[in-house]
Protein backbone atom coordinates (compact mmCIF):
# COMPACT_ATOMS: atom_id res chain seq x y z
CA UNK A 1 0.00 0.00 0.00
CA UNK A 2 1.30 3.29 -0.91
CA UNK A 3 1.70 6.22 1.86
CA UNK A 4 -1.08 9.13 1.58
CA UNK A 5 0.74 12.50 0.08
CA UNK A 6 1.32 14.61 2.70
CA UNK A 7 -1.34 17.48 3.16
CA UNK A 8 0.16 20.62 1.93
CA UNK A 9 1.26 23.00 4.73
CA UNK A 10 -1.06 25.80 5.66
CA UNK A 11 0.16 29.49 5.29
CA UNK A 12 0.48 31.13 8.28
CA UNK A 13 -1.75 33.84 8.52
CA UNK A 14 -1.06 36.07 11.68
CA UNK A 15 1.84 37.62 10.41
CA UNK A 16 0.93 39.35 7.08
CA UNK A 17 -2.29 40.34 8.78
CA UNK A 18 -0.02 41.68 11.81
CA UNK A 19 1.87 43.35 8.84
CA UNK A 20 -1.44 45.08 7.55
CA UNK A 21 -2.67 46.04 11.46
CA UNK A 22 1.31 47.69 11.36
CA UNK A 23 1.34 49.33 7.98
CA UNK A 24 -2.43 50.65 8.75
CA UNK A 25 -1.62 52.24 12.18
CA UNK A 26 2.10 53.76 10.82
CA UNK A 27 0.11 55.35 7.78
CA UNK A 28 -2.90 56.69 10.76
CA UNK A 29 0.03 58.15 13.09
CA UNK A 30 2.08 60.01 9.40
CA UNK A 31 -1.52 61.21 8.26
CA UNK A 32 -2.43 62.68 12.03
CA UNK A 33 1.23 63.84 12.88
CA UNK A 34 1.38 65.98 9.36
CA UNK A 35 -2.21 66.85 9.84
CA UNK A 36 -1.59 68.30 13.51
CA UNK A 37 1.25 69.77 12.56
CA UNK A 38 -0.01 71.58 9.62
CA UNK A 39 -3.89 72.76 11.00
CA UNK A 40 -3.60 76.29 12.74
CA UNK A 41 -7.17 76.59 13.10
CA UNK A 42 -8.47 74.55 16.39
CA UNK A 43 -11.48 73.97 14.71
CA UNK A 44 -11.35 74.46 10.79
CA UNK A 45 -10.34 70.89 9.15
CA UNK A 46 -9.87 68.96 12.24
CA UNK A 47 -13.20 66.90 11.62
CA UNK A 48 -11.33 65.45 8.21
CA UNK A 49 -8.55 64.80 9.57
CA UNK A 50 -10.05 62.76 12.28
CA UNK A 51 -11.99 60.66 9.70
CA UNK A 52 -9.80 60.17 6.79
CA UNK A 53 -7.52 57.78 7.54
CA UNK A 54 -10.63 55.53 8.79
CA UNK A 55 -12.19 55.87 5.65
CA UNK A 56 -9.65 55.50 3.48
CA UNK A 57 -8.44 52.43 5.43
CA UNK A 58 -11.74 51.08 5.81
CA UNK A 59 -13.38 50.48 2.46
CA UNK A 60 -9.54 49.76 0.90
CA UNK A 61 -8.59 47.18 3.16
CA UNK A 62 -12.04 45.75 2.53
CA UNK A 63 -11.60 46.23 -1.40
CA UNK A 64 -7.90 45.02 -1.42
CA UNK A 65 -9.02 41.67 0.88
CA UNK A 66 -11.81 41.12 -1.78
CA UNK A 67 -9.95 40.74 -4.56
CA UNK A 68 -6.98 38.68 -2.90
CA UNK A 69 -9.51 36.20 -1.66
CA UNK A 70 -7.64 33.32 -3.36
CA UNK A 71 -4.76 34.57 -1.86
CA UNK A 72 -4.45 33.63 1.90
CA UNK A 73 -1.45 35.69 2.54
CA UNK A 74 -2.57 38.77 0.59
CA UNK A 75 -6.10 38.62 2.18
CA UNK A 76 -4.29 38.82 5.64
CA UNK A 77 -3.06 41.86 5.00
CA UNK A 78 -5.98 43.46 3.95
CA UNK A 79 -7.69 42.44 7.14
CA UNK A 80 -5.11 44.28 8.77
CA UNK A 81 -5.76 47.08 7.46
CA UNK A 82 -9.26 46.70 7.84
CA UNK A 83 -8.50 46.38 11.60
CA UNK A 84 -6.20 49.26 11.77
CA UNK A 85 -9.03 51.46 10.10
CA UNK A 86 -10.96 50.69 13.30
CA UNK A 87 -8.31 50.28 16.08
CA UNK A 88 -6.59 52.70 16.63
CA UNK A 89 -8.11 55.17 13.46
CA UNK A 90 -12.20 55.09 14.09
CA UNK A 91 -11.13 55.35 18.27
CA UNK A 92 -9.03 57.85 18.29
CA UNK A 93 -10.53 59.99 15.25
CA UNK A 94 -13.92 59.54 17.29
CA UNK A 95 -12.33 60.70 20.66
CA UNK A 96 -11.14 64.14 18.50
CA UNK A 97 -14.50 64.32 17.06
CA UNK A 98 -16.19 64.23 20.70
CA UNK A 99 -13.14 66.88 21.63
CA UNK A 100 -14.22 69.02 18.88
CA UNK A 101 -18.02 68.73 20.02
CA UNK A 102 -16.93 69.49 23.33
CA UNK A 103 -14.88 73.14 22.61
CA UNK A 104 -17.51 74.58 20.31
CA UNK A 105 -16.29 73.16 17.10
CA UNK A 106 -19.01 70.92 15.85
CA UNK A 107 -21.44 73.70 16.56
CA UNK A 108 -24.38 74.45 18.65
CA UNK A 109 -27.57 73.19 19.65
CA UNK A 110 -30.58 73.77 21.61
CA UNK A 111 -31.88 70.57 23.65
CA UNK A 112 -35.35 70.92 24.97
CA UNK A 113 -37.18 68.41 27.10
CA UNK A 114 -39.84 68.21 29.76
CA UNK A 115 -38.39 69.70 33.35
CA UNK A 116 -36.39 66.05 34.65
CA UNK A 117 -36.94 64.32 30.95
CA UNK A 118 -35.13 63.71 27.73
CA UNK A 119 -34.93 65.82 25.40
CA UNK A 120 -37.85 65.90 22.56
CA UNK A 121 -38.43 66.82 19.23
CA UNK A 122 -42.07 66.90 18.92
CA UNK A 123 -44.96 67.12 21.71
CA UNK A 124 -49.13 66.93 21.79
CA UNK A 125 -50.74 70.14 22.80
CA UNK A 126 -54.73 70.72 23.13
CA UNK A 127 -55.77 74.09 21.93
CA UNK A 128 -55.74 76.61 25.08
CA UNK A 129 -53.08 74.60 26.73
CA UNK A 130 -49.80 75.64 28.23
CA UNK A 131 -46.58 72.95 27.82
CA UNK A 132 -43.68 73.77 30.23
CA UNK A 133 -40.16 72.68 29.08
CA UNK A 134 -36.90 73.55 29.30
CA UNK A 135 -34.11 74.21 27.50
CA UNK A 136 -29.92 74.37 27.80
CA UNK A 137 -27.84 75.21 25.24
CA UNK A 138 -25.49 72.00 23.90
CA UNK A 139 -22.45 71.64 22.11
CA UNK A 140 -20.58 74.23 23.93
CA UNK A 141 -19.07 74.70 27.52
CA UNK A 142 -19.00 77.12 30.30
CA UNK A 143 -15.00 76.37 30.12
CA UNK A 144 -14.87 76.72 25.87
CA UNK A 145 -17.98 79.56 25.65
CA UNK A 146 -17.63 81.51 28.80
CA UNK A 147 -20.49 84.26 29.20
CA UNK A 148 -24.44 84.18 28.38
CA UNK A 149 -25.99 83.20 24.82
CA UNK A 150 -28.89 85.62 24.47
CA UNK A 151 -31.61 83.51 23.76
CA UNK A 152 -35.16 84.06 21.27
CA UNK A 153 -37.67 82.57 19.89
CA UNK A 154 -39.41 82.01 16.89
CA UNK A 155 -43.09 80.24 16.02
CA UNK A 156 -44.66 79.74 12.44
CA UNK A 157 -47.84 80.15 13.83
CA UNK A 158 -49.59 83.47 15.41
CA UNK A 159 -51.82 80.81 17.87
CA UNK A 160 -48.55 79.66 19.40
CA UNK A 161 -46.21 81.52 21.57
CA UNK A 162 -43.22 80.62 23.43
CA UNK A 163 -42.29 82.40 26.63
CA UNK A 164 -38.94 82.54 28.18
CA UNK A 165 -38.44 84.08 31.72
CA UNK A 166 -35.32 84.80 30.94
CA UNK A 167 -33.28 85.50 28.15
CA UNK A 168 -29.54 85.11 28.55
CA UNK A 169 -28.27 81.95 29.64
CA UNK A 170 -24.65 79.77 29.90
CA UNK A 171 -23.75 76.97 27.76
CA UNK A 172 -25.36 73.76 29.61
CA UNK A 173 -27.98 75.91 32.12
CA UNK A 174 -31.52 74.84 32.43
CA UNK A 175 -33.98 77.40 31.54
CA UNK A 176 -37.67 77.54 31.45
CA UNK A 177 -39.54 77.71 28.65
CA UNK A 178 -43.53 77.73 28.38
CA UNK A 179 -45.22 76.59 25.13
CA UNK A 180 -48.90 78.46 25.09
CA UNK A 181 -51.29 77.14 22.54
CA UNK A 182 -54.50 79.94 21.84
CA UNK A 183 -57.65 78.56 22.23
CA UNK A 184 -58.81 79.38 18.34
CA UNK A 185 -55.59 77.59 17.22
CA UNK A 186 -56.65 74.67 14.32
CA UNK A 187 -55.16 71.50 14.78
CA UNK A 188 -52.54 70.77 12.77
CA UNK A 189 -48.73 70.76 13.25
CA UNK A 190 -46.79 73.64 13.98
CA UNK A 191 -42.81 74.27 13.87
CA UNK A 192 -41.52 76.68 16.72
CA UNK A 193 -37.62 76.91 17.50
CA UNK A 194 -35.34 78.91 19.85
CA UNK A 195 -31.86 80.21 19.17
CA UNK A 196 -29.27 81.15 21.57
CA UNK A 197 -26.48 83.37 20.14
CA UNK A 198 -23.53 84.44 21.86
CA UNK A 199 -21.11 86.92 19.94
CA UNK A 200 -17.02 87.39 20.49
CA UNK A 201 -14.90 90.11 19.12
CA UNK A 202 -15.41 89.51 15.48
CA UNK A 203 -16.67 86.01 15.86
CA UNK A 204 -20.84 84.84 16.32
CA UNK A 205 -21.54 81.11 18.00
CA UNK A 206 -24.92 80.18 17.39
CA UNK A 207 -27.57 77.51 18.30
CA UNK A 208 -30.88 75.99 17.20
CA UNK A 209 -33.25 74.15 18.20
CA UNK A 210 -36.75 73.46 17.01
CA UNK A 211 -40.02 71.54 17.81
CA UNK A 212 -42.89 70.04 16.40
CA UNK A 213 -46.00 71.32 17.82
CA UNK A 214 -49.01 69.04 17.23
CA UNK A 215 -51.99 71.15 18.46
CA UNK A 216 -54.95 68.85 19.27
CA UNK A 217 -58.53 70.02 19.78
Amino acid sequence: MTAPAPAAPRPALFPPFLLGWGLGTLLFLLVRTAGLALLNDPCRGRAVLALLVPLVLGPGGLAFTASNWGRPRRAALGLGLVVASFLPALAVGARDIGVLRATGCAGGYIILAPAGGSSVSEVNVRAGDTLDLTLRVGGYTPQSHPGPFALSTASSAPGITLTLPRREAAAGEVVPLRVNVAANTPPNTYTVGVQGVQRRDTRSFEAVGTLSVNVQP
